[in-house]
């Protein structure tokens, strides 16, 4: 194993011993008084609560699907005998992200409501420095994780050849990724569920029916509302990136082993070798990076973005200088590669910073389209609602012209601008690398990218927390704009990851292919290559597209396309109506309390915290179930149906309308969130003005495209890339069409 490759699993430790190190610096902080300091407990105890019912569901279904993997590895032999074990750590590490995230996140709100008694800065710090935790555990994790399972299958697997042994080892480690994909979805599910549930009727009920402001503690819904923002904002977005992360490195990783498969191990292994040390260096990176935040008290919206943008920039500036120097290192400077790849990295790198800045230029209410879609609000909801389905649509436009510019880049990078024959065997394997590598770039950088955007889940929970403990009403404000920028961060953040699917999930389309090829060699199948009948270990990607007929003219790609668009509505839509039925419940039980509890709205009275807690944990439950296993089973189905080409075109369907529709909902909902914000502050009449209450109706209108549906569909177009990689030998033995 080359040496180099040791500089991988450091890293991993150096991001867990800074996590570390900023958890502890957190858990110094003062909490608070007696009162802050109950409320926080409060939260504290109905996020453990939830996250351990979800647990027991999920392993349950991780259980059943494992006893699968395990049949079809040890009974019918169409399955990689390491894959049932490669699964349940993928879950059980992206689950454990999620997990220290959470817990650092119901520890740090209380403190940074208390350090924003001091200052600006100080609650700044707290917040963004126990973000930084959630971050560098999930690259961490990820990267130790990924250099484990390399040293093990490295150790135990044993093929004809080293070339093919490294293909075998690359693919295997794609179902690890799987595992993290699936635990993602029923975090991201379940805790959408849970937390739109609460905020919608905490919303519907207190604010607009009542007039009582954001997290009154005489609203029975405000603790199930901050526990939400903790499972579903937290616990849900870190496991979602680090299956993203994970992805990202796995794909590039089987993509290197299979394109350079006839240029030898050592090429294969360089190849191999140069995702992992890329996102190595980007751990480090993040971690400098992170002590560059900072502001200065009385700073607004748009300092603190730029405070932000500066710790982001830097990074990813760095990260670019030094994938020059990486792969130069590992590939060596005799060929033109070293310098090729390190421009596929930096176009990924870039793309990331122009779906970030777009985001932010459509989400935050320092720019015109959210101060716009506020102004909207003078003629009423219906109208603020229009504007905030028309921007999200506009803003569509930059990201994914932002992701065909670097996926097309990256690939002529890739093969030195071979443009008469990019699309000839060897150019597409190398080619469709450059992409899967640009991926890596747009996620090396992970370590500071979630942390500002865990901090904002943070941020608002130090404003509720203020806002029950009646703190001075100064202290208020700056969480406000903590939280403001925390929703921005939010979106940028959601953007990385959609915009990182994308690119991924077209990696993963090779890799797919890959893993059908290992099948066919499997069953010592040939292949009705372009040329002629050629062995399957010796087919290129163009050979095993031509032995299945994958083109537009087959009738069950085209039936695939269609089933992998309508997939990402139907998902989304059965998530909006989880929500919609959670909320309602919500709704009746705030409403019910303010009717039977007399004194609740005076403050003599005590809310029934609890029950809107336990209405929140049984509805994400019962709910997240159906979306998640979809996802699982119409891969399986199509792959049995359609084969092998009707589950290509299910993966081009769903990567095409998944990726727009996840950026659409993601950033409506974060522009009505930032709208009402901005009414707050005092624009257009201000709070419980005509305009607040037409804002809060379309954020409440937004909550669930922006924290449930929308981040969700990046985990589905990568799980359903996963689950068909994984079954792909069962696709290759057992199809009707």
């Amino acid at each position: 194993m080359n040496s180099l490759f040791y500089a991988v699993p450091c890293a991993s430790l150096v991001a867990l011993l800074f996590a570390f190190i900023f958890y502890r610096q957190m858990k110094k902080q003062d909490e608070g008084t007696p009162t802050m300091r109950q409320i926080a407990q409060y939260v504290r105890e109905g996020a453990m609560a939830y996250l351990k019912q979800q647990y027991k569901v999920v392993v349950i279904v991780f259980a059943i699907m494992a006893v699968f993997f395990a049949i079809l590895a040890y009974v019918f032999h169409v399955q990689n005998p390491w894959v049932p074990f490669a699964f349940l750590t993928g879950g059980f590490f992206s689950g454990l992200a999620g997990f220290i995230g959470m817990k650092t996140a119901t520890f740090a709100s209380g403190r940074t409501a208390n350090a924003a008694r001091r200052s600006l800065n100080a609650g700044l710090k707290v917040a963004f420095r126990s973000g930084a935790v959630m971050g560098l555990t999930v690259v961490g994790l990820g990267l130790l994780d990924i250099a484990l399972w390399y040293i093990l299958l490295n150790a135990f697997i044993v093929e004809a050849t080293e070339a093919q042994k490294l293909v075998v080892i690359t693919t295997t480690m794609l179902t690890f990724g799987m595992g993290a994909s699936t635990q993602a979805l029923f975090a991201r599910v379940g805790g959408g569920i849970y937390t739109k549930a609460a905020d919608v009727g905490a919303d519907i009920v207190g604010k607009v029916e009542s007039d009582l402001p954001e997290d009154d503690p005489r609203n029975p819904a405000t603790i199930a509302d901050n526990v939400g923002d903790n499972v579903g904002d937290v616990a849900g977005m870190g496991a979602d990136l680090y299956e993203s992360y994970c992805g990202s490195i796995l794909s590039t990783m089987a993509l290197g082993a299979s394109a350079f498969y006839m240029a030898g191990p050592e090429m294969q292994t360089k190849a191999i070798l140069a995702p992992m040390l890329i996102a190595a260096v980007g751990v480090v990176l993040s971690v400098v990076s992170i002590f560059t935040v900072r502001t200065k008290e009385g700073a607004g919206m748009a300092q603190l973005l730029k405070s932000m943008s500066f710790g982001t920039n830097l990074a990813a500036i760095l990260s670019g200088v030094a994938t020059f120097g990486i792969l130069a290192l590992v590939f060596g400077t005799g060929n033109n590669d070293w310098w090729h790849f390190s421009c596929s990295v930096v176009s990924g790198l870039i793309a990331g910073v122009v779906i970030g800045k777009a985001t932010e230029y459509y989400t935050s209410h320092s720019y015109k389209p959210t101060q716009k879609l506020a102004e909207a609000s003078k003629t009423g909801p219906a109208t603020v609602i229009i504007n905030g389905v028309g921007l999200g649509m506009i803003s569509t436009a930059i990201p994914v012209i932002a992701i065909v510019v670097a996926i097309v880049l990256a690939y002529l990078f890739a093969i030195g601008f071979d443009v008469q024959n990019m699309m000839t065997a060897t150019n597409l394997s190398k080619g469709l690398y450059g992409v899967a590598i640009a991926a890596v770039g747009m996620l090396s950088t992970l370590g500071i990218t979630l942390a500002t955007d865990a901090y904002g889940p943070i941020a608002d929970n130090a404003g509720g927390n203020a806002q029950m403990s009646e703190l001075e009403p100064e202290v208020r404000e700056r969480t406000d704009v903590l939280d403001a920028l925390g929703n921005t961060t939010a979106a940028t953040g959601k953007g990385f990851a959609i915009g990182s699917a994308a690119l991924t999930a077209l990696a993963l389309l090779a890799s797919y292919i890959e893993e059908i090829k290992i099948a066919l060699e499997r069953a010592g199948a040939m292949v009705s290559g372009v040329a002629g009948q050629v062995k399957a270990a010796e087919a290129s990607i163009l050979d095993i597209l031509n032995n299945y007929n994958v083109s537009l003219m087959n009738p069950t790609v085209l039936a695939g396309v269609f089933i992998g668009s309508m997939m990402a509505f139907l998902f989304c839509g059965l998530t909006m109506n989880a929500v919609g039925r959670a909320a309602s419940k919500m709704v009746v039980e705030v409403r019910r309390q303010f009717r039977e509890i007399k004194g609740i709205l005076t403050g003599e009275g005590t809310p029934d915290y609890k029950r809107c807690v336990e209405i929140s944990t049984k509805a994400a439950q019962h709910e997240m179930l159906g979306p998640s296993l979809l996802a699982i089973i119409v891969p399986v189905v199509v792959g049995l149906v359609l084969g092998v080409a009707g589950v290509l075109g299910l993966l081009i369907g769903g990567l095409g309308a998944g990726f727009v529709l996840a950026v659409f909902m993601s950033n409506s909902g974060g522009a009505w969130d930032n709208a009402k914000k901005f009414v707050e502050e005092g624009h257009f009449g201000g709070k419980n003005s005509d305009c607040h209450h037409a804002t809060v109706v379309g954020d409440t209108v937004g909550d669930p495209f922006k924290d449930t549906s929308g981040p969700s569909l990046n985990i589905l177009i990568k799980l359903m890339s996963m689950v068909s990689i994984v079954m792909a030998g069962l696709t290759a033995s057992f199809h009707l069409l």
